[in-house]
């Protein structure tokens, strides 16, 4: 599958501030980016720099006054996908090294809270079974609800409310199953389908020795996803961070299948 994407965003700096910016489709051996150019309004300071886990860039910038950066792409998905259901978990004394931070309580995602819910409400169920099960549990309860959650709603919140948008459905999907053992990160997507268009954030879960994309809210699909970034939660894959006063004017994102 090919996606064409594009993004823009337009912001307002009254004072100069420093910016952390994460908007392009990472390189990875699942997907191909094909072309991507991105434009940039003049700044102070570009400076390209790791993203977490080695996964796509980020860029620093410097800069005050108006803002604006705009992305386009053609990314061509290679990812292989499979039954989640059918997946192993590996017992947690045999994870790899780099996994064990994604089992591990974060800012957004304390699945230590949620241990006693998974053992009792999900008993019987192992691995990929479930993880499944924990996937569809949030789709049929959870009603997306643009506006109903801030910056600083966490994962226990939205399981009380019920309601909210993509970060928050990812926020309690990687919460559950790091509660099940399973570790469990954010990654930031380009997918078509999503309503309303914009930046994506799914969960990504370790199975059967591979990270594997799951999308609670059941928008997008992992072989149609354009991988941006990975984090523990939404605090590691903003699209962007600024680091003083900053106004938005307008940003869109689109998402197309060629």
């Amino acid at each position: 599958m090919r996606l064409s994407i594009r993004s823009s965003l337009d912001y307002q700096l009254p004072l100069p501030v420093s910016l952390l910016l994460q908007v392009e489709a990472a390189h990875l051996p699942e997907q191909c980016v094909e072309s991507a150019q991105l434009d940039l309004s003049d700044c102070e300071h570009f400076a390209r720099v790791p993203a977490h886990d080695g996964i796509g860039e980020r860029i620093w910038l410097r800069a005050s006054g108006r803002v604006t950066a705009h992305y386009e792409a053609v990314v061509r998905i290679e990812r292989i996908v499979a039954d989640i259901a059918t997946l192993p978990a590996a017992p947690v004394h045999e994870l790899p090294g780099e996994t064990v931070q994604y089992l591990l309580d974060s800012l957004y995602c304390r699945g230590s809270r949620f241990e006693n819910l998974v053992h009792s409400e999900f008993d019987g169920l192992t691995g990929g079974a479930k993880i499944a099960a924990l996937r569809d549990f949030i789709h049929d309860h959870f009603e997306y609800v643009p506006g109903s959650s801030n910056a600083d709603t966490d994962a226990t919140e939205s399981f009380v409310q019920r309601q909210g948008v993509c970060r928050d459905y990812a926020h309690v999907m990687i919460a559950l199953a790091r509660a099940s053992e399973v570790p469990a990160r954010m990654a930031s997507v380009y997918a078509p389908g999503v309503d309303p268009p914009d930046f994506h954030a799914v969960a990504e879960v370790f199975l059967g020795g591979a990270w594997h994309l799951v999308d609670p809210t059941g928008m997008a699909s992992a072989g149609e996803m354009a991988k941006i970034g990975v984090g523990r939660d939404a605090a590691d894959i903003a699209f962007l961070t600024a680091f003083g006063k900053c106004e938005m004017n307008r940003q869109q994102v689109s998402v197309s299948v060629i």
